[in-house]
């Protein structure tokens, strides 16, 4: 059996977004509880986060970004610029901790202390840009993972994979002139954050080719999701070949989610899941992570949690 991790820590509830916001503390406590009460929690590593030294930050985002996050924060602020973006003076802690928990999964997976690991954090990242926080992202954890990946770990080519609703495009404006980290979102479109996510956005310059977007209409479902991995990503992946497949995993994509409008199931996400983890069996040394991205209903976020990491258990 594959021995899959879990980075949790209670330290990612401070960060408070205030009553009724959606991205809310109570997103990991109803995933620790599905996962204690369906048994799955007992089969997964226990492994702790750390604490992202600024340094690592600066290798995705600008420095003025990263001292405006920690200001406000310090300030106690209530709002970053982008109007949609809470925070609590615990905020710039808590982004640094989710990165660093993006960090560490691939430490755990590159030292062989696991095969595949589940950051369930928050604040989410895949929004966040280089220069500016929005869509409920400070910093963004798996382009950080991704920077690490290669100048920790001596990696070149890094597969980031998203499948929130919404499209990523603080990833994808990141590394759309980088040749070596391809980004595949398939995602509702149009939709937030309204400016990106379209078919013909294929990277520039010498990163043509290595971002790929699926845009679904409303009502998108499983099949939808399933067909854009197996006809789209899982061609582009034999030229490409990754070293290492991150997983932006938002799973607001989901039927009963407040904030989508398309219809993906449980068995989807684990569909979109296995395949995932064939890419990296394929062309990564079975190397991959997966980070927390989305998901607002709260009973359909733990049960899509609960696939996901049965699905991996169950992989190889």
């Amino acid at each position: 059996m594959p021995r899959v991790g879990l980075i949790a820590h209670p330290d990612f509830s401070r960060h408070d977004t205030g009553p009724w916001h959606p991205e809310r503390p109570e997103r990991l406590h109803a995933i620790r509880s599905r996962l204690e009460e369906t048994g799955v929690r007992n089969r997964l590593l226990d492994i702790a986060p750390r604490m992202l030294e600024p340094d690592w930050l600066e290798k995705v985002h600008t420095s003025r970004h990263i001292a405006d996050v920690q200001r406000r924060c310090e300030q106690n602020t209530r709002l970053m610029d982008a109007g949609d973006t809470f925070i609590c003076p615990a905020s710039f802690e808590v982004g640094r901790l989710a990165a660093g928990a993006a960090c560490e999964a691939a430490d755990a997976v590159m030292d062989d202390r696991a095969d595949a690991v589940f950051c369930a954090t928050r604040p989410p990242g895949h929004h966040a840009e280089r220069d500016n926080a929005m869509g409920f992202c400070l910093f963004n954890n798996a382009a950080v993972a991704a920077r690490y990946i290669q100048a920790a770990h001596r990696l070149e080519r890094i597969l980031i994979v998203d499948w929130d609703v919404h499209h990523g495009n603080g990833t994808q404006h990141i590394f759309e002139e980088d040749p070596t980290v391809f980004y595949f979102s398939a995602h509702q479109y149009p939709h937030y954050p309204w400016f990106s996510g379209s078919s013909e956005e294929t990277g520039i310059g010498a990163g043509t080719g290595t971002n790929l977007n699926a845009p679904l209409p409303a009502g998108a479902g499983d099949e939808q999701f399933l067909r854009a991995f197996d006809e789209l990503l899982a061609p582009e992946m034999e030229r490409f070949q990754p070293e290492f497949v991150i997983v932006s995993a938002g799973f607001d994509a989901h039927v009963d989610d407040p904030l989508s409008g398309t219809s993906v199931t449980e068995d989807g996400f684990a569909g979109m899941t296995r395949r995932a983890r064939q890419i990296a069996s394929l062309y990564a040394n079975d190397r991959f992570i997966s980070v927390l991205e989305g998901g607002y209903d709260l009973g359909g976020l733990a049960r899509c949690v609960e696939y996901h990491l049965s699905a991996l258990l169950d992989s190889g």
